[in-house]
């Protein structure tokens, strides 16, 4: 599994994501908050950004590559479905985001923010769970 739903309310979404490393629940992230973003099964990968992102340690880190990927929605006009984390440590990330331009037929919800309520990420013995409170 890579991620789940935990909570629905009217202002935030909450959900937990999974990986066995940094790498693999930074994207499993990503992948979550754009199913809520939009129909992200249907986007197709037509156009490709890079991005690189900083954090003081790795918890501010994944805010950080969260906020800069809804602010990318903004910027450049494109729902993204795929993300491909080229490089990753502690305090730095480098991406490539693909998806195609923004349309109204494949959008779902507007994400205004992650939030820091409830928002962690965690060491486990399967590696990394992320918990994430989205503004929408």
């Amino acid at each position: 599994m890579k991620y789940r739903f935990i909570e629905d309310l009217t202002s935030d979404v909450f959900f937990e994501a999974y990986g066995k490393d940094l790498k693999e629940v930074f994207e499993n992230s990503a992948e979550a908050m754009f199913e809520i973003i939009c129909k992200s099964k249907s986007i197709e990968e037509k156009q490709t950004i890079e991005v690189e992102v900083r954090g003081k340690d790795e918890k501010d880190l994944l805010y950080n590559w969260l906020q800069e990927l809804i602010a990318q929605v903004d910027i450049e006009g494109i729902f993204f479905s795929r993300f491909n984390i080229l490089e990753i440590s502690k305090d730095h990330l480098k991406a490539e985001l693909h998806g195609e331009p923004v349309s109204m037929e494949k959008g779902n919800t507007v994400v205004k923010a992650v939030t820091y309520y409830k928002f962690d990420l965690k060491r486990t013995e399967k590696g990394y769970t992320s918990t994430v409170s989205l503004d929408i």
